[in-house]
């Protein structure tokens, strides 16, 4: 497709897999932008499995929208590449599949880029399907989140780089695309968001722009599975960074560090068993144990994936 003859203000980035469930509720939400939003642009990655999406794309007359489509899965850092470089706009948003963004997601994302340079990130608001999984651990972690990100130093907003943030045009020049050496869960966001940091701009958390996000762990198992893949894609920006101001990724020693240090060596060969039978065990646990079981797990799995990553992520 060629250049149009003037450029939007703004383009959305979606990188999606397998997503034709999640993206009629995204396109709804970006086609119902308040009234004024600056022109944008939506630009869908299908990232090599056509499960429908390519025909609901193909459909949408109410968005100015292009779609790339790979002809096998090379995975989200190639897709968010591919993307933001086919991108016309001055403002570059990158939007996950399975986000909701409000009226006036795209009016904030541009408003902000109007003053000083900065990287922009909206916090997910996590959505659920009803379990006992999220009953007792999930809002409460992602509450917990969220009020330690915006009580935290400024200074370290590149930590919460993920899948509703922003740059200018020449910010993604200057700082370059997604490191395609992330092929696991995780990091390459945090990796992006310290060259953020390294070039001296800062990152800042809109809390206008949190933004529903239909969460996909939403059981133990998924959870951990994430929690061992991430810890273990954590090597390699370490390997990339070491003078970083990360904590240190297994924890300090405490009654509680020293259980979840035990756990992970058993959990190093099969962490997915763990996820599972926490699955089932929790339903007939009071409230305050089936916490503590899945924090065990979870932490436990991190652990493990830092410690033992080909261990324990082959067998999930």
């Amino acid at each position: 497709m060629s250049e149009p003859s003037q450029r939007p203000v703004a383009s959305i980035v979606i990188p999606s897999f397998r997503g034709a469930e999640r993206l009629p509720l995204l396109l709804d939400a970006l086609a119902d932008q308040q009234q004024g939003t600056p022109e944008f642009e939506v630009i869908v990655v299908i990232d090599g499995v056509d499960d429908g999406s390519v025909a609901l794309l193909a459909r949408e007359r109410r968005l100015t929208l292009r779609t790339i489509q790979f002809p096998e899965n090379r995975g989200r850092v190639a897709a968010l590449n591919a993307g933001f470089e086919a991108a016309w706009g001055q403002v570059l948003i990158r939007c996950d599949d399975d986000l909701v963004p409000r009226p006036d997601y795209v009016a904030g994302h541009v408003t902000r880029h109007e003053g000083a340079l900065c990287g922009v990130v909206g916090l997910y608001l996590n959505v659920y399907e009803s379990s006992r999984y999220s009953e007792v651990y999930g809002y409460d972690a992602d509450e917990r989140f969220r009020r330690d990100a915006y009580a935290g130093n400024p200074t370290l907003g590149w930590r919460y780089w993920a899948g509703n943030c922003s740059v200018t045009r020449e910010t993604w020049q200057r700082i370059g695309g997604y490191d395609p050496r992330y092929q696991l869960y995780g990091w390459e966001d945090i990796d992006f968001g310290y060259r953020l940091f390294l070039a001296g701009i800062p990152v800042v958390l809109l809390a206008e722009l949190e933004t529903p996000h239909r969460v996909a762990a939403v059981t133990t198992h998924i959870r951990a599975k994430r929690a061992a893949h991430s810890a273990a894609a954590r090597r390699l920006f370490e390997a990339k960074f070491d003078d970083h101001p990360l904590p240190p990724a297994v924890p300090p020693w405490s009654a509680w560090n020293a259980l979840v240090r035990g756990m992970a060596i058993t959990l190093r060969r099969n962490p997915a068993r763990a996820g599972h039978l926490a699955d089932r065990v929790i339903p007939a646990l009071p409230r305050p144990l089936a916490k503590k079981i899945v924090a065990l797990v979870v932490e436990s799995a991190a652990v493990a994936g830092y410690r033992y990553p080909h261990l324990a992520i082959e067998r999930f």
